[in-house]
């Protein structure tokens, strides 16, 4: 156990804060999500060290097993997930993104174990056998990508933070009926208004939002007077009411706040998912900021988490560094089909 500590200790101690430093002064870093993967993978082998060798080799078969049966139930919950968003939500490519990537990923892994057991030859898929192992490596590599951004948001979630804010951006989103809030934006205004209670020195509220076409007022309209009748004094709202995108709130939101004296402590609040690309798109704008997600109904989580890692994913800073990686991954199989 002594040499456990000595030995791997300061290997465990070091990625960890390097992973809660990075996440804490750049929180928008993709690369992030990799020192989380590290991170977890280093404290499992830390934590086999405290075992005596016969019960460390079950711990760590336990590991594995464990993180093959959450690839696999992937595919299944990804598919449940679909189903109920179809019944709940409407049938729409967005709503029906859960349902395909599930059978996607169910075909990947499905190739996968007929190459791992050695199936492959059995099975006789003939020409398609490098078309099959191409669609493994494939799934295996943007699953691992989806994997990190998953686990590296929901880490974002639960990191403390201090409420010490000057302003809270609240992001709005669509009307029900073009002027009742829904229950995605309720969930972040009251997540903004836990903020306000919390902080000694009371902050000012953003709410940010334009009026849509189909809308009857603006979102940051409906969210004031939200606020408002939850206690919050009109004096401590500042609207901004001419946005349409996730970047004109942030654009918009910096505008009122550089015009503005004193402190500039920025807390960011949208719905959970929504946090990665709020925070990727307030560092091209400018704004300092720290991102808090509000909850979301969770059968809608997974489908809007997707979203986001696709919106995030064709970035022009990220796409051409997953495709090389991905190019790279997959040479062998290219290497067969030019054979």
């Amino acid at each position: 156990m002594i040499d456990n500590i000595q030995t791997l200790g300061p290997v465990f101690a070091g990625v960890w804060i390097l992973t809660v430093l990075m996440t804490l002064v750049r929180p928008q870093r993709y690369l992030n999500s990799f020192l989380l993967m590290l991170s977890l993978a280093v404290t499992v082998v830390f934590a086999a060290g405290f075992f005596s060798p016969d019960v460390r080799a079950y711990f760590l078969m336990a590991c594995l097993l464990l993180a093959a049966l959450s690839l696999f139930l992937v595919p299944v919950l990804l598919i449940i997930n679909g189903v109920q968003m179809i019944r709940k939500e409407s049938v729409c490519p967005a709503h029906l993104l859960s349902l395909g990537l599930g059978i996607v990923v169910a075909a990947g892994e499905i190739a996968t174990v007929v190459y791992v057991l050695g199936l492959a030859d059995a099975v006789d898929l003939g020409k398609w056998n490098r078309w099959v192992l191409l669609l493994s490596m494939t799934v295996f590599y943007f699953s691992f990508l989806v994997l990190c951004f998953v686990l590296y948001s929901v880490f974002m979630q639960v990191m403390p933070h201090r409420m010490n804010f000057n302003y809270v951006v609240i992001h709005g989103c669509g009307l029900s009926g073009g002027e009742k809030m829904t229950r995605l934006l309720s969930n972040r205004v009251d997540k903004a208004i836990e903020i306000y209670e919390k902080c000694a020195e009371k902050p000012f509220l953003i709410p940010s939002g334009g009026q849509g076409s189909d809308e009857k007022i603006s979102e940051a309209q409906a969210m004031k007077a939200y606020l408002v009748s939850h206690g919050i004094p009109e004096a401590h709202i500042l609207p901004e009411d001419r946005s349409a995108t996730t970047k004109e709130n942030l654009l918009n939101s910096k505008e009122i706040i550089d015009g503005r004296q004193g402190g500039r402590k920025t807390a960011l609040v949208s719905s959970n998912y929504h946090i990665y690309r709020c925070l990727l798109l307030a560092r091209e704008a400018g704004l300092k900021c720290t991102g808090i997600g509000a909850d979301v109904a969770l059968y809608y989580w997974p489908s809007a988490l997707i979203r986001e890692f696709i919106a995030v994913f064709v970035s022009k800073k990220l796409f051409p560094w997953a495709m090389a990686g991905y190019l790279l991954f997959i040479i062998p199989v290219l290497y067969m089909f030019i054979r």
